[in-house]
């Protein structure tokens, strides 16, 4: 055939150039009718799919059969909290299964701009960063190859997003594909809703059809349960009655209660326990149970009776629960294998009398079918409390009888035992009073000598001056007693010595005295005796001296002879005292004066001996002031060469000024820091002074070689810190030990011998010059100069004064610097008031001098 001939109206060429239009349509008319199908399938969904979950699955296999969608998902915006629910979610590469994110965290991603414009979109990789620049997102998670992107909307509102995407480069998605999936999506809103009130109605009528079948079964179970509530009642009632009228047999009332029991419950065997009153033993008043059981006493062990009686409540126990009461120990093996073999159910309930546990009422099944519930436990526990009551009534009647039978053997018991009594209270009160007299001597008496005491010696001296007001011609007096050297005699011998030493001097002044005067022990060594009515001063003085006599022989204690002595202080009791603490307080003043007199003595008090307390207390509160406010005055005093002025060191002395006239220095300013307790703190104080005064001399060349000299106490050398503290001054003022001069005087070292010497060598070994002080002034002795290595001594003032006027002393001086220069030691003349003296001085070959005469006293301060 021609290729010009015409085939109907159209010729062949015409038809072959029609072909590929015609395939074109041909897969177009059959995309249309899988579309057609899809939907159809989509809607078909709405009813035959079970839940949302399994729509969603056929929804992505609906979507896969048009193009690749092996990643897949959809989301919706839920936005009561603002959070993007994935109600589908499959991905290949992102493994993560998700189902809610909050939108705070993708706002930036693809679903949430997709959710937010409510435009689709498509991603590939070529237009990527072109996109996400204009619309200002990116990609979370792993970047796709091509992406397209719909969103789902319900009345023009965007609910959702539906998402496929592929990871390969084989897989590019087109606008068909675009188009194919906005289709799809405008159908899947309705799907989803439909398929959401169908499982909102299945819901509610699963719903309802639960609430009615429960509320069928709860009028059938009540139906049932007041049936049994009018059984129960009833048979709780006959319990009532029957407790009520049970006076007679308590077996019967026993076996009345288990036959109403049986009515409520399955009760074949059933017992009842009683604890005797040591609670160590069971008795068993009424037993119905199997041939295998007992009814007989027994002593307690870890049975159920046992376990109930221990937790006092009601208990339910299976095998189940008894398996486990086995393994804590709570019921023994035994017991518990048997329960467990023959699948017993029992139930136990404590008998209460007077808030005790006294018995316990117990039923049981052997292999029954049915085991116990909490209603028959209930049940149990009511009938519990009438057995306690039934068993309270009739032990108060037991007890009743019992004591009414014990008051009257009482009665004849007490009869007998209050004539007893009396007697023997007669003789309680007997030595009651013998007690009472023992304990008002004890009061007023001294323990160890048998004298009355401060109590009682008190209320006859104010008795006395009562009398010597009202009878001005009677006349009184109180010796105040304090015996000399008992703190030695107390420290050698021991405090059983002193002891003894006190009772014998007891006796020795009860002796003095005449019978009708008041011999007292006050405390301690201190004793007072009371005159009562004598004529004059001399009766007084007469027994003041044969009491001084009397303790000043000797006294024999222990096997060694001692001695001791008394100071004594006589007050006469006038009408210008109004209590017995003025009247000891002056014949307290009175001997001190004594003691400072000498001792082994008597004085009379008079007006000037408390204006002197007062005006040494008035002092000693003035110099605690000064001394806590600094106001004090230093001075040095230079020791010079006796043959050229040259100064060998400056003694640093201390000085307080209480008025413009008055200037207290040396021993006198000592005492007072003595009797004030401030020695140790004025020491340290001076110390500190002086490092001050070496530090300043160190600034200035003309005195940075001076030494500087401190008298300090040996009580404080020896205090267990001021060495320490000493050491620290030299280090932290950097000052050499050599410049530092330290004296110690001889009154002092001889309280001391036993732990002098160490310290004296600790000092020496820093370099520190050492002297003697004050020597002379009391026994000079030479052996200090052999016992302790000092490198000066000086001699007392008063000594070198009196040496020039004297031959004796004038030879004990020379004698002194003798042996002082052949030991190696030099000697420092203090107190150099003129020239002949110094000229004497020299003569004998003392090397130093010091004093007034050398006018090398100056303020401290001055000199630096």
């Amino acid at each position: 055939m021609a290729d010009s001939e015409i085939i109907g109206e159209l010729s062949e060429l015409e038809l072959r150039a029609m072909v590929p239009q015609l395939q074109q349509l041909t897969e177009r008319y059959k995309r249309a009718e899988n579309i057609q199908k899809a939907l159809f399938n989509i809607s078909e969904l709405s009813s035959s799919v079970v839940n949302l979950d399994s729509l969603y699955a056929e929804i992505h296999n609906v979507v896969h059969s048009f193009m690749a969608a092996d990643n897949f998902y959809v989301a919706f915006h839920e936005k009561v909290d603002d959070r993007i629910q994935f109600a589908y979610f499959v991905d290949e590469l992102d493994e993560e299964v998700l189902s809610s994110i909050s939108y705070e965290k993708i706002k930036n991603g693809v679903t949430a701009h997709i959710l937010s414009s409510g435009v689709p979109i498509v991603l590939t990789q070529e237009n990527y960063q072109t996109i996400s620049q204009n619309k200002g997102f990116e990609i979370l998670g792993t970047p796709p190859v091509d992406l397209i992107g719909v969103p789902l909307t319900r009345d023009d509102e965007v609910m959702g997003a539906m998402v496929v995407q592929s990871y390969h480069e084989s897989v590019r998605y087109n606008q068909d594909d675009l188009e194919i999936l906005i289709f799809i999506s405008r159908h899947i809103v309705t799907t989803v809703d439909r398929v959401k009130r169908r499982e909102y109605t299945e819901q509610i009528i699963d719903s309802r059809t639960r609430e009615l079948q429960i509320i069928n079964e709860k009028l059938t179970a009540e139906v049932s349960e007041r049936k049994r509530v009018e059984s129960l009642q009833k048979a709780l009632f006959e319990i009532s009655e029957t407790s009520a009228s049970s006076d007679g047999d308590i077996v019967i009332f026993y076996e009345k209660i288990h036959e109403i029991l049986k009515r409520l419950l399955r009760a074949p065997n059933c017992y009842i326990a009683e604890l005797d009153d040591s609670k160590q033993v069971l008795s068993f008043p009424y037993f119905v149970g199997s041939n295998n059981d007992t009814n007989t006493q027994r002593q307690l062990k870890n049975g159920l009776t046992e376990y109930v009686i221990r937790l006092k409540q009601a208990v339910l126990l299976n095998p189940a629960t008894i398996l486990a009461l086995k393994g804590t120990g709570e019921v023994e093996g035994s017991t518990a294998d048997v329960m467990i073999k023959t699948g017993n159910s029992w139930l136990g309930a404590p008998l209460f009398i007077n808030d005790e546990v006294r018995g316990v009422i117990a039923v049981q099944t052997y292999g029954a079918v049915e085991n116990y519930t909490e209603n028959d436990l209930e049940i149990l526990r009511f009938v519990s409390q009438h057995i306690a009551v039934a068993m309270e009534r009739r032990k108060a009647s037991e007890d009743l009888l019992s004591y009414n039978h014990q008051l009257s053997q009482m009665v004849t018991e007490r009869t007998a035992e209050l004539n007893q009594s009396n007697q023997f209270l007669k003789k309680q009160i007997e030595q009651r009073k013998e007690v009472e007299l023992k304990l008002i001597h004890e009061a007023h008496h001294d323990s160890l000598t048998g004298l009355p005491n401060r109590v009682m010696f008190n209320a006859r001296l104010e008795l006395a001056i009562a009398s010597k007001a009202r009878h001005h011609d009677y006349n009184y007096a109180l010796l105040f007693i304090d015996l000399d050297r008992f703190k030695i005699i107390n420290d050698t011998l021991g405090h059983h010595a002193g002891d003894e030493f006190l009772i014998e001097v007891a006796k020795r002044i009860t002796e003095c005295k005449r019978s009708h005067d008041l011999l007292a022990r006050l405390g301690g060594d201190e004793f007072v005796v009371l005159l009562d009515s004598y004529l004059s001063n001399k009766d007084v003085e007469q027994i003041a001296q044969r009491i001084v006599d009397s303790v000043s022989a000797p006294f024999y204690i222990d096997g060694k002879e001692m001695y001791s002595g008394a100071s004594i202080g006589i007050a006469d009791i006038n009408t210008s005292y109004d209590n017995a603490d003025q009247v000891l307080r002056d014949a307290d003043a009175a001997m001190y004066q004594a003691k400072n007199l000498g001792r082994n003595r008597f004085v009379f008090f008079d007006i000037s001996m408390r204006n002197q307390l007062i005006e040494e207390v008035g002092l000693e509160n003035k110099f605690r002031k000064a001394f806590s406010l600094q106001r004090f005055s230093y001075y040095l005093q230079a020791v010079v060469s006796a043959a050229d002025d040259d100064v060998l060191y400056y003694e640093y002395t201390i000085a307080w000024l209480p008025d413009e006239h008055t200037t207290i220095r040396s021993t006198a300013f000592w005492e007072l820091a003595s009797k004030t307790g401030l020695t140790h703190s004025i020491n340290k104080h001076l110390i500190e002074m002086a490092f001050v005064q070496l530090k300043a001399w160190k600034k200035n060349k003309a005195w940075a070689e001076h030494k500087l000299g401190l008298t300090l106490s040996v009580e404080h050398l020896l205090h267990k810190t001021s060495y320490e503290a000493l050491l620290q001054q030299l280090e932290w003022s950097e000052i050499d030990s050599s410049l530092l001069v330290i004296e110690l005087s001889e009154h002092a070292i001889t309280k001391f011998p036993k732990y002098l010497p160490s310290v004296l060598t600790k000092l020496h070994s820093l370099g520190v010059t050492l002297v003697l002080d004050n020597f002379g002034n009391e026994s000079g002795s030479l052996t200090h100069l052999f016992k302790y290595d000092f490198d000066f001594i000086k001699l007392n003032a008063a000594l070198v004064n009196t040496f020039s006027m004297s031959y004796k002393y004038h030879k004990l001086v020379e004698s002194i610097i003798l042996v002082a220069n052949n030991m190696g030691i030099q000697v420092i003349a203090d107190g150099v008031a003129d020239e002949a003296t110094q000229q004497e001085l020299m003569v004998v070959g003392c090397h130093y001098l010091q004093g007034e005469l050398l006018a090398c006293i100056e303020q401290a301060e001055r000199t630096i």
